[in-house]
């Protein structure tokens, strides 16, 4: 018995319910009969009539002839063969055949998908078939071919998968027969082991559902999830089997209520549109089930409002929000915004008077031609647009594939080409695969010049990096998402608008932090593969095993041959513990009698008007020439200078303290602390200290703290020999790639 007959995804006592509903595409309307017609079983009949007839309804002026040659070639060839359903087995790709005819594709991919078979199963070639039907044809078929061997594979599993794509991805009709194939399968899957069952719905599950999906073929993709949900959840499609037959039996019908009442609304605003009721299928009514718990009327299925123009799609909408309760919540714009595999509509909610909330879509006839048959309904990508026969227009030859290029293709498939390129090895493309396809969701973020990237849901300024300046983004230093600065592992919203900040050395290289924050295959294969063909510096542990020594000297670091690794720094100086600590060794003392004061060094020389007093720079602001300060006295015969902006002069003015005169002497030199803040990447210690010795900074010592969220902040002390150079400095160190500020140390208070 074949699986027609005892597949559970077709529950009989909803066919008589759902008649009263416009369904979706139904793939299954013409079944065995349509395809073997009356004629007894002993003899086959000529079946070709089904699918022309639906292949005329799409293509009115379709040529016929190729279906028909290839109609005998299939027929002669398969002649004698039988499937394990006990059915002769060229009802098998006729069945694959009238499924894409009725999704509306084009001659051509009718012809290969009658001939995808032969040259596996019989003694048919591919150069008889190049010679009968041409390039195109051969190509499909071939293409075909090679992905029968996928899904039963074990360890040669990824590799093949793999190839699989790029034959895809060169000719996107290949997998739209393969998905047709897959879906004729899974309908008689009923005749084999249920253990083999499982292990097909599997892979249909992992790998061909989210491809379907991808590729935009709704149709094929709804009804792959219940044929596959029949046997891996039986007991859970029975219970949802059970609820639909159970609403079916209403005698009251919520959404044929609301699409009256919708009809009325569009009827007196003059737009001309259908409305009909779209039933949801098993998958989607188990989905809601679990989302909402207990199910109400409106909620087994969704109306359809279908128009001639895009224009009056959005006058739809008015007149329904206007009209009637929306549920804003539930908004989307797909038509300005589209899905990342064609998809194309609005989405939105409207309440009726019994609280029953019922989602509408509403899209133009054309768009529902793609939402329901996607990549199908596009035709032959590679036909001139001049050329309306569906004539090839590459030409035949080994060079032919080579420059295929698919106008149509979906930006997910483009993408996969450009990383299944770069994977370094097939495993970890089959993996990376595995994670993208689990990822259904996608959202839009926008760039600064108007453009749209496509992301994944969760993906983060890594992965928007790479999507737009492919292995380029290793020279990235960070982002500012919305006009704001962001970490590059800062996970993006649907409508962000992202400008990547990018360095300009060549030679930039990623973090290895970039691969926990990077979602998309691109990002993540090329940051692996640059970490695979450069080598991990040793750490400090394995340094000091061999018996090594690490960090740099302070001439090192000003010369540029530090660690490469940003994070690790050692001066002349031990490395200070925090900025008090820091600025602590920039005290001026006396040294004079007349009450002149400069630092060890004999750079900056303050002058206070208080015989006898010994003059100390505060650590909170750290005066140099030619701020402008104020002085206090405090303990022990010392005055401290603070710059008068300080936090701590308006606080000592608070309680009563009396300022001292204070002034700069004639030297010009001065020790000062310099905070700066960075985002991470190799190398910015040897820019930076070679921006300061460009300005004749000597560094007395340097700290950098751990990175946190890719962000890092350095703090330097370092000797001036004119303090007038110190703004040409903190410029200099500001213009030094991924350095976002650098600031005076300066600490709240006293």
């Amino acid at each position: 018995m074949s699986a027609e007959a005892t597949n559970p995804a077709t529950p009989g006592p909803v066919a008589g319910a759902a008649a009263r509903w416009r369904a979706r595409i139904d793939l299954r309307r013409l079944g065995r009969a349509a395809l073997l017609g009356p004629a007894a079983r002993d003899r086959l009949p000529d079946a070709i009539g089904h699918v022309a007839e639906a292949h005329r309804a799409h293509h009115p002026d379709a040529d016929l002839e190729p279906l028909r040659r290839a109609w005998v070639l299939a027929e002669s060839s398969h002649r004698g063969q039988m499937r394990k359903s006990g059915e002769p087995y060229i009802t098998h790709p006729l069945a694959v055949t009238l499924i894409l005819a009725e999704l509306g594709a084009e001659t051509t991919t009718l012809t290969a998908s009658l001939l995808h078979d032969t040259v596996e199963d019989t003694e048919v070639t591919l150069d008889q078939v190049g010679k009968e039907f041409g390039a195109e044809v051969r190509f499909l078929v071939d293409g075909v071919t090679k992905l029968e061997k996928v899904d039963y594979g074990a360890a040669a599993e990824p590799e093949t998968f793999r190839k699989m794509l790029v034959a895809t991805g060169n000719d996107v009709r290949v997998m739209s027969i393969k998905l047709a194939d897959r879906l004729h399968n899974m309908r008689t899957l009923g005749v084999m082991r249920p253990e083999k069952q499982a292990r097909i719905a599997k892979v249909t599950r992992d790998v061909l559902i989210p491809l379907a999906e991808r590729l935009g073929v709704q149709a094929l993709k709804t009804e792959l999830e219940d044929l596959v949900f029949a046997i891996l959840h039986p007991e859970e499609y029975e219970h949802t089997r059970e609820l639909i037959v159970d609403n079916a039996s209403r005698t009251d019908d919520p959404l044929a209520e609301i699409a009256a009442e919708v009809r009325s609304v569009l009827r007196e605003a003059g737009i001309p549109a259908e409305v009909v009721i779209r039933p949801r299928h098993f998958v989607s009514v188990h989905r809601v089930a679990r989302k909402r718990g207990r199910l109400r009327g409106a909620d087994f299925g969704r109306l359809l409002v279908l128009v001639g123009e895009d224009a009056d799609c959005y006058g739809v909408l008015g007149e329904l929000h206007t009209c009637m309760t929306p549920v804003v919540s539930e908004f989307k714009d797909f038509i300005a915004v589209p899905k990342f595999n064609l998809y194309q509509s609005l989405h939105t909610a409207v309440a009726s008077g019994d609280g029953q909330v019922v989602e509408v879509l509403i899209r133009t006839h054309q768009m529902h031609k793609v939402a329901e048959a996607g990549v199908v309904a596009l035709g032959n990508p590679y036909a001139s647009p001049a050329d309306t026969s569906e004539a090839p227009s590459v030409a035949t030859g080994a060079g032919a594939d080579e420059e295929r290029v698919d106008p149509t293709r979906p930006g997910w498939l483009s993408r996969l080409l450009d990383w299944q390129a770069a994977a370094p090895d097939a495993d970890t493309f089959w993996s990376t695969l595995r994670e993208d396809l689990a990822q259904d969701r996608e959202i839009t973020v926008f760039r600064p010049d108007g453009g749209t990237l496509g992301l994944p849901e969760g993906a983060t300024c890594v992965d928007a990096a790479y999507a737009q300046y492919g292995e380029d983004a290793h020279a990235c230093l960070g982002a500012r998402v919305n006009g704001r600065l962001a970490t590059l592992s800062t996970v993006l919203k649907d409508g962000d608008t992202v400008q990547l900040l990018m360095g300009q050395d060549p030679a930039a290289e990623p973090s290895k932090e970039w691969l926990e924050h990077a979602h998309t295959p691109a990002a993540r294969i090329a940051i692996q593969r640059w970490i695979a063909t450069h080598p991990t510096p040793e750490t400090p542990e394995e340094i000091a095993e061999r018996g090594g020594t690490a960090g740099a000297t302070t001439e090192d670091v000003q010369a540029g041959r530090g660690d490469a690794n940003p994070f690790r720094v050692s001066a002349a100086e031990p490395p200070v513990a925090d900025t008090p600590d820091i600025v602590g060794r920039s005290t001026v003392e006396s040294q004079a009698s007349d009450t002149q004061a400069a630092d060890r060094t004999g750079a900056a020389v303050a002058l206070v008007d208080q015989p006898g007093a010994t003059v100390r720079l505060a650590g909170c602001c750290t005066p140099v020439p030619p701020d402008e300060i104020t002085g206090f006295a405090v303990r022990g015969g010392v005055v401290t200078v603070h710059r008068v902006e300080c936090a701590a002069v308006a606080q000592m003015k608070s309680v009563g303290r009396a300022e001292v005169g204070v002034s700069w002497g004639d030297t010009a030199g001065c020790r000062v602390t310099l905070f700066a803040e960075s985002f991470g990447r190799p190398h910015l210690l040897a820019d930076l200290t070679e921006a300061m010795a460009g300005e004749g900074a000597e560094i007395v010592s340097a700290t950098v703290e751990p990175p946190s969220q890719q962000r890092v902040r350095h703090t330097y002390t370092v000797q001036l020999p004119d303090a007038a150079r110190l703004p040409s400095l903190m410029r200099a160190m500001r213009n030094v790639a991924g350095v976002y500020d650098v600031s005076r140390a300066q600490t709240p208070g006293a």
